[in-house]
This record gives structure tokens, sequence and C-alpha cells, in this order.
């Protein structure tokens, strides 16, 4: 048997299957037995004196394969020669104190333990969704309020498939190449809808970087057909980046939805970790487009992942310095009113009753007075790792923590934040449409038309 080549030192390496007891081979053995003694330290072939078998070797070329190897054969570790140039033991995971800990996952703090999805509401929506073949973000990314929010009548549903074209480091939601994008899929949401019944729906889709529009023609449609199927339902999209393609964030603003959510989800320190197919600046110019055109723009993020508190606080005034829009007026004072696709004319200077309260606890303004401020709505969740494969949870968050968050937001200039432990993007989102979009005065003309309607009037 020739020996093979170490690649590292060019000369032969001996391959140590031929010193391994091996069954009687019928092929004249091109070694003699006297290696059995000098290569085994043993007496001899079992084969008797004279016998050559499989596990005998020459013991001129054992003293010259030995002769080329300064170290033990078989290389082992613990007999290695050269003194170690650096030292990982500094660098194992939560050595504090002098203890070391294994990597099995932390055990969850009392305050994160949420109610099994159930209940009348609950199993209704499932059964429509799965009827109509919907993918909700409810479920791909195991959401702790799904049985909360579904009771409610508040609901996420999420378009374009369920594989998405970006691998970030925190989602659930599966990574591959998508399917074709089924043109029909707009009618069917608006339909199931419209079975549903709801209050108030998120829709969020997958990335579809692959798309020349990344999608928006259906996300359009789907806004459309949503609210000519349901007027009195209020609708928040939770829109992707578009990589950018400012043209296709136009489709969207243009079909009018009630909120208009991107999230941020972590501070810029780390987005090479957690989106890594994202930009930071780039999320911040599509929030200050949608306040540009007199949008209720949201972001969210989360904790626990690595951010530090000084972090979050220096995200929070970002945000706010560098998403404000700046509506532009016709001569006239005329300013679009994007989410009823109509242009009619609004109150451009200070609103009735003086100047606006600057404490971030008063009142909210109505939609229109506040076409000039930064981001309307910042959420703050805890992250909880999906599986072993993502990114592994830093910390767990307190509820005093995350009260702060809120009470920092809200003096930097957000109209409503939502901080806590099981927040979520779409947390509370109906309150949120109530409070600044135009649906509740919708919903209360559709009201007095009905009453009309019934008196004969």
């Amino acid at each position: 048997m020739a020996p093979a080549i170490d690649l590292a030192t060019r000369s032969p390496r001996l391959d140590f299957r031929m010193l391994e007891p091996q069954g009687p081979t019928n092929a004249p053995s091109e070694v003699g037995e006297a290696g059995a003694s000098a290569g085994r330290g043993g007496s001899g072939s079992p084969g008797g004196p004279g016998v050559a078998s499989a596990h005998t070797i020459n013991e001129d070329a054992l003293r010259r394969t030995l002769s080329r190897h300064p170290r033990p054969l078989g290389g082992d570790p613990v007999k290695q020669l050269d003194a170690p140039k650096f030292s990982l033991s500094g660098l194992i995971l939560n050595n504090a104190g002098g203890a070391t800990d294994t990597l099995a996952p932390k055990r969850k703090p009392s305050w994160l333990k949420a109610k099994v999805p159930g209940g009348p509401g609950y199993e209704r929506l499932k059964s429509i969704m799965d009827e109509h073949g919907l993918h909700t973000v409810c479920q791909e990314a195991g959401c702790p309020n799904m049985g909360e929010c579904w009771a409610r009548g508040v609901a996420t549903i999420m378009i374009l498939g369920d594989t998405c074209t970006r691998a970030c480091g925190f989602c659930n939601v599966k990574t591959g190449r998508p399917g074709s994008v089924d043109k029909d899929e707009p009618r069917r949401v608006a339909e199931s809808l419209r079975l549903m019944g709801l209050k108030h729906v998120v829709i969020t889709s997958v990335n579809r970087d692959e798309l020349r529009d990344g999608g928006a023609a259906i996300w359009a449609e789907t806004i459309t057909r949503a609210k000519d199927a349901c007027p009195t339902m209020s609708v928040e999209v939770l829109i992707p980046d578009f990589e950018g393609n400012w043209d296709a964030l136009q489709m969207v603003i243009d079909a009018g939805p009630h909120i208009i959510n991107h999230n941020l989800e972590t501070v810029r320190r780390m987005y090479p970790a957690v989106r890594p197919s994202a930009k930071f600046d780039r999320s911040l110019e599509l929030l200050r487009r949608v306040k540009e055109q007199g949008g209720v723009a949201k972001t969210g993020i989360m904790v626990g992942i690595g951010e530090r508190d000084e972090e979050v606080l220096e995200l929070m005034d970002e945000v706010i310095g560098k998403t404000r829009g700046e509506v532009a007026k016709s001569p006239s004072g005329e300013v679009a009113e994007w989410q009823s696709g109509k242009v009619a004319k609004t109150e451009t200077a200070e609103p009735r009753g003086g100047p606006a309260d600057p404490s971030p606890h008063s009142a909210t303004l109505p939609l229109r007075h506040s076409a000039t401020s930064s981001t309307d709505i910042l959420t703050i969740g805890q992250y909880l790792q999906p599986t072993r494969n993502h990114l592994p949870l830093d910390r767990f968050v307190t509820p005093e923590q995350f009260a702060m968050y809120q009470d920092e937001g809200l003096k930097r200039g957000f109209k409503v934040v939502q901080s806590g432990p099981l927040v979520r993007s779409s947390y509370h989102a109906d309150h949120q449409a109530d409070e600044l979009s135009s649906i509740k005065d919708e919903r209360e003309r559709r009201n007095v038309e009905a009453m009309r309607g019934l008196l004969g009037g």
C-alpha cells in the first residue's frame, strides 16, 4: 500500500489502517513479519512464523515514517509540544465570579407567562383563516398575545406567502425561495376579512426581494380591497423596506392604510447580526417619507437581544429627530388626506383652542395636526429566542425597565408608547388606530347615515 502524502511536509504519512488487525488476504503481503514486533510490540504474526498478514509492516518503512514525524503519531492534542500562544478560557460565556454555566436555555421569569390561545372567538377566526388558506404572523412567529388579540377581534394577516427571502437572526419565519405570487390573494384576503367581522387588521408580509417592486402591487390591491370590503375596520400595515424602492413604498401609501408600521427591530449597533440585509438609516427614511405625506407612522424594537439601555434611548432620539416630515401645502392651504384618497381643505395652523400642549401626556391631536411631527407610535417588547438556531437571548428585561422606556419615549415626543415584556407590533393596535387615525370619524359618519336611512331622512 502506497503511503499517503502529508501536505504540510510533502512527506509520506503512515496510514494507520495498516496497523489494525484485519482478516487474512489471499494477496501476497508486501511487508514482512519482523515489523509486527517493532510496530506493535507483539511476538509475531498470528498466522505463525513466516506467514505474512495484512497487519504486519516493514520495519524500515516504519522507521523512515517515524523520523519524519516530530510529534507522536495520531496528533494527540494532550501531547502538544508547542506552547499555547493565547488562552480562550476568559471567553467562556457567563463566567462571572469564576463559575461557568452551560448554554442551556434560560428559565423564563414569571412576568413572561402568557395564556394558552383558546375560546370561541379564537377558534372562529382560526377556522376561517384555515379555510381560506391565509398565513398569519401570529402563528408563524409564535406571538404570545395571539389568544387575547383574536378574542378582541384583532388579527394579523401575512400576505405574499410564508417564505422570506431574508434570514434575520431573530425571526422564526422560514427562509428560502418563495413560490410564485398569488394574484388572487388580495380578493381572498378581503373576502375573509369580511367574514371575520374584525375591528382592526394588521397586514404584514415576508420580504420578497426577488420581485421588482418587492410585492408592492399586491400590497396596494390588498389594502384597497380590504377597505372596500370592511369600511368600518381600521387597516394597519407592517411593511418591509422594499430595499429602498420609494416608488414601491408610494404605492402602499397611496392605497391609504390607517397606520403604516415599519419596525426598526433593534438598535443601530446590532444591525449586522439582527438584520444583516437591512439598513438602519434606510428604515428611518421610510418612516420619514410616511410622515412627510401626513401618515400615521409606527415602529417597534425588541430588547434583550444584546443592546444596552442607553442605546435604546439613543434610538428614540434618532427616530424623533430623523423621521420628521414636512407636508407640502398648496397656496390655498390644501393638504392631501391620503387615508381617504381625497383632497380636502384642512387647518394647517394651530388647532382650535390655541397651541398644542407640549406635554407628552396631553390628549392626542387629530391626524391633520400631526402631519409635520415625527413617528407617532413606538412599541418595545422582550426578545424571545425562537429556536437554538436563532440569536441567543442576552437578558430578560424587567417590567420596571419597560416602564422606564415608556416614560422616556413619551418625554421625547412619541404620541403612543407600548412597552412591556409581551408587547408585539400589533399589541393594542386597534386602540392606536382609534386615537390617531380617521377611522373613528368614519365609523361615526356611517352610523349617522345608517340611522338616517332607518328614519327615512
